[in-house]
């Protein structure tokens, strides 16, 4: 399932990030990598929020619908 699917409240694991080499470095920065654990804060309206790490993260639709992710 792609991050942009997950409702409020669950916590996921990424599996898979599919995007270019710029993609996959700017999530790293902020902590979303492969097998790294975000929680759901809020799925909609507007931009997924996530927790990672304990920071929130606001991350748009489309860059949301790259993530592949799995419920923990």
């Amino acid at each position: 399932m792609r991050l942009v699917e997950v409702r409020e409240g669950k916590s996921i694991r990424v599996l898979n990030i599919y995007g270019g080499p710029g993609l996959r470095n700017r999530l790293a920065s902020i902590g979303i990598f492969p097998g790294s654990i975000l929680k759901v804060i809020k799925s909609a309206p507007g931009p997924l929020i996530v927790e990672v790490s304990g920071s929130r993260i606001a991350l748009g639709k489309g860059m949301a619908s790259k993530i592949e992710v799995e419920e923990v």
